[in-house]
């Protein structure tokens, strides 16, 4: 496979999944949390904390916090901006979880339909071969008892 091969499937798996994740609400919703989220933390820091000089400074704080980079330009000083920035660091890990969530359910969800039908298949082939292995059986439980007759028969013709 040479390079142009390789780059040309990857980009059709990237646009199959870009697609799929537009379908997906849960995924918006998350991101307008999101969003929301940093707006007002931001509002509440800057109107909380000296240190934050505007409201986009507040924004930049939240939104660099709860995704856990840390740049350190702009850091709250007071008690309940730490404490809002700590909250903040809680809520990332929830938001990064969700999203790790909703893309794993977006690329597994797939090959689930698949799976489940193999299984229903398997459950049908399974009361088949269940139903063929009762029939045997009673094949085994006939063929014995004739077999205990003809024993019988010349047990008793043999005396």
């Amino acid at each position: 496979m040479n390079i142009k091969m390789i780059l040309a499937e990857a980009l059709d798996l990237l646009k199959k999944l870009l697609n799929d994740l537009k379908e997906k609400q849960s995924l918006f919703s998350l991101l307008i949390l999101a969003f929301t989220v940093a707006g007002v933390s931001g509002l509440c820091l800057y109107l909380l904390d000296p240190n934050v000089h505007s409201i986009f400074d507040g924004i930049w704080s939240a939104w660099v916090t709860m995704t856990h980079v840390g740049f350190g330009d702009v850091v709250p000083i007071s008690f309940f901006g730490r404490l809002l920035s700590a909250t903040l660091i809680l809520f990332g890990l929830v938001l990064f979880s969700f999203f790790t969530a909703i893309l794993s359910v977006t690329l597994i969800g797939k090959n689930m339909d698949g799976w489940g039908y193999s299984m229903r298949q398997l459950e049908k082939d399974a009361g088949v071969l269940k139903a063929e292995e009762n029939q045997i059986l009673l094949e085994l439980v006939q063929l014995r008892k004739r077999m205990d007759a003809l024993e019988k028969q010349l047990s008793l013709g043999t005396r």
